[in-house]
């Protein structure tokens, strides 16, 4: 018989961890909506031809494929077979994918309800997403992303609010040290033309991603493996050197790369930069990072990510605003800027730091005991009188053993125990027993209800 097991990258969740995520998910969701953002879900799978060709190479080769029903081979061709072509093949034998993200889904979505929802359109989603990352710290093949996106305007208004639901949502959630890193695509595309790699941007970016990962030592020698030269890596140092915080270093990067897209970009953060001041959200939490790049294909100008100093994980948050992203499904034209919360690393970073709020998974407000057939109408009143105060309340399924009954009390975190005897119940009575402290009353049920309430 083999021994029970799950897949690396995933994980179970126990009463007290899910109450610790419903939290998460419950202050998120009220983030949400205070701004006017509407929920929507969308199917765990995808077709397989919506998702490639949206995350890069490297993303591509993560996306989780569903083989087809039945015989699966029997479409594959013998040629692919023979070739020993894994990415031809999988085409051949899966047509549908697991999500790799909720942007892309979401981009399908707009294109195919076009005519049912408001432009702008604000969404937030809250769902699972499969990734085939190599499990680590922090990292998992099975996790939820909690998103919120506004598509049909090109306004900087848009990433401003993005920006203050960030720093709302991490505040309310009590994440320490937080930063809310800030850069442009556009600024990327001028600093490669600036070197003359615009037409290797993606290659240039996908390494540029890992610096935090890697250093930019580690990047320089990645950017050597993939044939950039000395002054290529050159001008990846000059980018990541040490530069004044906010508008000054703007001005500073745009000097030392003059190009027209690097102006636009930093035209653009500019703006943001003196709105997000007026909302309250400045340095320390708000950060330009110019090497901040974002291994997705799809984004096209701001885009965000977010860290926390000393923190167990990497980003926690992330985002940016995409173009034209729903042309590839035929509605072209179409602009739209969002961010993701990783509310499993953001659990990560919260355990870390000891910052989740006391009492949450707190088991049970009330227990009442169960003494046997004689007492049960009265318990069974008890217990749905309890439950009407809005009290959490179980009533003991078997008339076991008082000492059983009172471990299982324990074992719940119950506030308080009802015990209803024969004798209390012959005088109308219940018990009340404080299971903090032991100390006990008997009185009628309408002055313990009091009590509960109180």
């Amino acid at each position: 018989m083999s021994k029970p097991s799950i897949p690396k990258g995933t994980r179970d969740f126990t009463p007290e961890v899910m109450a610790r995520r419903n939290w998460i998910f419950s202050i998120l969701r009220k983030a949400f909506e205070r701004r006017g953002f509407q929920p929507i879900e969308t199917p765990a799978m995808e077709a397989l031809a919506t998702l490639t060709g949206k995350y890069g190479e490297e993303g591509d080769q993560l996306i989780f494929k569903i083989l087809n029903n039945g015989d699966f081979l029997s479409k594959a061709q013998e040629e692919t077979l023979a070739s020993r072509d894994s990415k031809a093949l999988g085409f051949q034998i899966s047509k549908k994918a697991l999500r790799y993200d909720l942007t892309v889904p979401f981009a399908r979505f707009v294109t195919m309800h076009r005519n049912d929802i408001p432009m702008p359109f604000k969404r937030y989603q809250m769902q699972t997403v499969w990734r085939g990352d190599r499990p680590g710290k922090g990292r998992y093949q099975e996790f939820v992303q909690c998103d919120a996106d506004i598509i049909g305007s090109t306004g900087v208004l848009c990433e401003l609010e993005l920006v203050c639901l960030f720093h709302e949502a991490l505040t309310a959630l009590h994440v320490p040290q937080f930063r809310i890193l800030v850069n442009d695509r556009r600024i990327l595309s001028g600093v490669a033309e600036h070197l003359g790699i615009q037409h290797r941007l993606t290659d240039w970016t996908v390494a540029v991603d890992k610096q935090d990962k890697v250093g930019l030592d580690g990047v320089c020698a990645e950017l050597a493996q993939r044939g950039f030269d000395d002054s290529v890596q050159d001008g990846t140092r000059l980018l990541f050197s040490s530069r004044p915080a906010g508008e000054e270093g703007m001005g500073a990067l745009q000097q030392q790369f003059p190009t027209q897209q690097v102006a636009e970009g930093i035209e653009a953060l500019s703006s943001l930069w003196r709105l997000a001041k007026g909302e309250g959200v400045h340095e320390p939490n708000l950060v330009f990072a110019p090497g901040l790049a974002r291994g997705l294909d799809y984004y096209t100008g701001a885009i965000f990510e977010v860290q926390v100093i000393d923190g167990p994980v990497g980003s926690i948050c992330g985002g940016g605003r995409y173009d034209d992203l729903t042309g590839i499904f035929g509605m072209p034209g179409v602009s739209g800027v969002g961010i993701s919360f990783g509310a499993d690393r953001i659990y990560d970073v919260l355990e870390h730091f000891g910052a989740f709020p006391d009492g949450l998974g707190a088991g049970l407000d009330v227990l009442v005991l169960n003494m046997g057939d004689d007492t049960l109408e009265a318990a069974l009143s008890a217990a749905a009188q309890c439950r009407a105060l809005g009290k959490r309340t179980e009533l003991y399924p078997d008339p076991a053993k008082l000492k059983r009954q009172f471990k299982y009390a324990d074992d719940r975190r119950a506030s308080y125990v009802i015990i209803i005897g024969s004798d209390e119940a012959a005088e109308g009575h219940v018990t009340l027993r404080d299971m903090s402290d032991g100390r006990q009353q008997t009185a009628p049920l309408g002055e313990v209800l009091k009590t509960l309430q109180g």
